[in-house]
């Protein structure tokens, strides 16, 4: 059985495959493609292990013999997937391969926003910690997080995780429904969003999460309330949070994840680090752990050997 990575980049240089390897009778690996280059590179192959590729549906039916794609992700909406399913192609994905780095990484956004480290670090990197009168600075107020809410919007894996870890710092935890699904009796986001010190978000974006927290929802927060996304982009409005925070509407933000990625052309919000703002944007790096980029190897290793035995 013939395998053919197409952007093994993607996983970064300090990455294992053998556990691949071992699954199939050869490996062509590649550091990146583009989905043309895709075509001519999967040619003959049984397998195509992709990340971020796209295979769209005329890719797929110029390759004959690809019977099984990996995805080395959750997401599968670079895969024309009805094409994939018409052509008899099989497509495994992998889940929960990141929690440990994705929580950790979402604590780490709520607690420097908590503790305004933005804007406390500009303080210092322009030299206002030494023009004190004495020997700190308390500008700009701090939240606790002992006894605070937090409000998380999708009590998956993650979402879970990420529970356990706010509960250990003494946070009152309340999972709000699912957005888009009638029967979940839980209250809705907008219902817990007045009382929320927090929101985090953990959900996957669709037609029903699509700017979940927009202005009218934003305009319902504390003023001091905290906002992080290390879910996806577009589920927050952003520009809408941005207006939030520059007029003290929102005590800060947080967000892992813009809905173009990479931003070629910029953001609002990365041109905002500019201003005295609590504002944090990481370059969707939340799961890099090598932990976590490890893990995808061994996933798809088992997908793999699934497959094999179906």
């Amino acid at each position: 059985m013939n395998a053919v990575l197409l952007d093994a980049s993607s996983l970064g240089p300090d990455i294992d495959l053998a556990p691949i390897r071992e699954q199939v009778d050869s490996l062509a690996v590649h550091d990146q493609s583009t989905t043309a280059e895709a075509r001519e590179r999967l040619a003959g192959a049984r397998v195509a292990i992709v990340n971020k590729v796209v295979l769209d549906a005329a890719t797929l039916e110029a390759l004959p013999e690809l019977r099984l794609i990996c995805v080395l992700a959750t997401g599968t909406n670079n895969i024309d997937m009805a094409a994939a399913e018409r052509l008899g192609i099989a497509v495994k994905n992998v889940t929960a391969y990141g929690t440990a780095s994705v929580a950790q990484h979402t604590l780490m956004l709520m607690l420097a926003l908590a503790n305004r480290l933005p804007l406390y670090q500009r303080d210092v990197a322009t030299g206002r910690w030494g023009e004190s009168p004495f020997f700190c600075r308390m500008d700009h107020g701090t939240l606790q997080l002992e006894g605070k809410r937090l409000v998380i919007v999708g009590q998956g894996v993650l979402g879970s995780r990420v529970a356990q870890l706010a509960e250990a710092f003494g946070m009152a935890v309340t999972f709000a429904a699912r957005p888009g699904k009638a029967d979940d009796r839980r209250p809705t986001l907008a219902d817990l969003a007045p009382e929320a010190d927090i929101i985090s978000l953990h959900c996957p974006l669709s037609e029903a999460t699509r700017h979940l927290v927009d202005a009218d929802l934003l305009a319902t927060l504390k003023p001091g309330a905290l906002l992080v996304n290390c879910a996806r982009g577009g589920i927050i409005d952003e520009l809408a949070a941005l207006e939030a925070l520059r007029e003290g509407r929102l005590g800060g933000l947080g967000v892992d994840v813009l809905p173009v990625e990479p931003p070629r052309d910029g953001h609002p919000l990365i041109d905002a680090l500019a201003e005295p703002l609590n504002l944090i944007v990481t370059p969707h790096n939340a799961w890099i752990t090598p932990e976590s980029r490890q893990n995808v190897v061994a996933l798809t290793a088992d997908n793999l050997r699934a497959w094999q035995s179906e």
